[in-house]
């Protein structure tokens, strides 16, 4: 199934005209784990044995790939990789279930798409980028007939824990979910441990979720690889405003 090409305008060095579809081929698929690898492991520090420059695992076989391209360049910009039920079984579960306890809303994932190693390239990091890669999701998830999306939002540990600490108990205080649909990490971030009063500004993707209607499942786990503590986010289609949908849509 192909989606769509969707086009935006952007603002990097150069004017570029960008451009977002599925991966078609290995190539494209390799083109998305080289920009992963450049971001999680080179510019963020993330523990990735690579012996090639690319960011790759086990779900990547089972797993679509959404791409942002520069057409001016051709290069890979921007990119996240979705995961459907289909694709979780034949893997033997879901990538969040490696950091959490999906119990509670193990009946909602037949009809979920999960969200992995989003990530855009540093020099396109502004509303363009971000908003073709809504665009992408959400035209995916009508075609597939999808009601929810999950994700780990990922909360930088690079001060040792107090921003993610101080970030989620600012956005849990507007944005926990209902008790049903909670989450429990494997590995909980000791929160007790940091401070809760640090300056934290909400990284954009996550910030983007959370305007359109998404929920944090509840407590942050510690990703000890990527340095990161990252939350569930999950967003049920019902609740994305009419505005949103339409203008992703389009």
């Amino acid at each position: 199934m192909m989606l769509q090409r969707e086009t935006a305008s952007g603002h990097a060095a150069v004017p570029s005209r960008l451009t977002v579809s599925l991966a078609r081929c290995d190539a494209d698929i390799e083109e998305a784990q080289r920009l992963r690898y450049k971001v999680f492991a080179e510019e963020l520090g993330a523990n990735i044995r690579s012996a090639d420059g690319l960011d790759s695992d086990r779900y990547d076989e089972y797993c679509r790939h959404l791409i942002v391209r520069d057409d001016n360049s051709g290069r890979a910009v921007g990119c996240y990789r979705l995961l459907t039920a289909e694709g979780a079984r034949a893997l033997g579960g879901w990538y969040s279930e490696s950091e959490f306890d999906l119990g509670r809303i193990a009946h909602l994932l037949p009809h979920t798409v999960e969200l992995g190693r989003a990530c855009v390239h540093r020099d396109y990091r502004h509303g363009g980028t971000v908003m073709l890669l809504w665009s992408g999701l959400v035209k995916f998830m009508q075609m597939q007939k999808l009601e929810y999306m999950i994700g780990c939002g990922s909360m930088s540990m690079a001060d040792g824990g107090h921003f993610a600490a101080s970030l989620y108990r600012k956005l849990a205080q507007d944005y926990l979910c209902p008790p049903e649909y909670r989450v429990f990490p494997h590995l909980p971030l000791p929160l007790q441990a940091f401070s809760h009063d640090v300056p934290a500004e909400c990284p954009a993707l996550i910030k983007g979720y959370l305007r359109a209607g998404a929920y944090i499942c509840g407590e942050p786990a510690w990703d000890a690889d990527f340095n990161c503590a990252d939350v569930l986010i999950m967003m049920p289609m019902s609740r994305v405003s009419p505005r949103y949908l339409k203008h992703f849509a389009k």
